[in-house]
């Protein structure tokens, strides 16, 4: 006869829980609301745009999805290695090949600055990063005019610093963005990182669906 569990053992053992991760059919519902919206400016209106509405969230979208990979490794839902498999498995989605068309250079642009994202979970869940935030920003500076993989790799662990809870990164951003560089759009998606780390902090809390 098999020995009962102890009460001890029931009470700290975390329940299976199921959840629906990022997937293609999400993916193409996005293209689909942006191919259906408008990119007209109205003049004399400050409204924004409904395709950059549309556009914010599903950028938003994706860095939560993503970071939800993260918050499940973080409470001992996945291995290492299964979080990893996971990242992969979302990032083959997102970095497809973007569609021809009136959409092509805005999904790419999206893509590039989801680069940083994905290397920023990579280097946290692997714990390959430095931890002085100030001299990241500086170097990332110096060499993305010089070396993109290189601006690549220091603005990834800056992204891999506020997975783990640092601070950041609105106060290394430039007051002038009209004409960002691209580390300084790598540092915008760290910030929009850090808000929704923030947002995911009671999440692994209820049970989800199996898909």
């Amino acid at each position: 006869m098999a020995k009962k569990k102890a009460k001890s053992d029931i009470s700290t053992e975390k329940p299976r829980l199921f959840y629906i991760f990022y997937n293609q059919e999400r993916w193409d519902n996005w293209l689909n609301s942006l191919k259906d919206a408008s990119f007209e400016f109205t003049e004399g209106s400050e409204e924004v745009p409904e395709s950059l509405r549309i556009l914010d969230s599903f950028s938003e979208d994706i860095t939560l999805e993503a970071l939800k990979i993260v918050k499940l490794f973080q409470n001992s839902r996945f291995t290492l290695d299964e979080a990893m498999e996971k990242v992969k498995e979302v990032e083959k989605i997102v970095m497809c090949e973007a569609p021809e068309g009136d959409l092509e250079e805005i999904v790419e642009m999206l893509q590039l600055s989801k680069v940083v994202l994905f290397e920023s979970i990579r280097r946290y869940l692997k714990g390959e990063y430095d931890r002085d935030m100030k001299s990241l920003v500086k170097k990332g500076r110096e060499m993305v005019d010089k070396d993109m993989e290189g601006a690549l790799s220091f603005a990834a662990e800056i992204g891999a610093n506020v997975i783990n809870g640092t601070p950041c990164c609105r106060k290394y951003l430039k007051d002038d963005l009209e004409s960002p560089t691209l580390f300084d759009e790598w540092l915008i998606e760290c910030e929009r990182m850090s808000e929704a780390m923030s947002s995911l902090k009671n999440f692994d809390e209820e049970a989800g669906e199996e898909v």
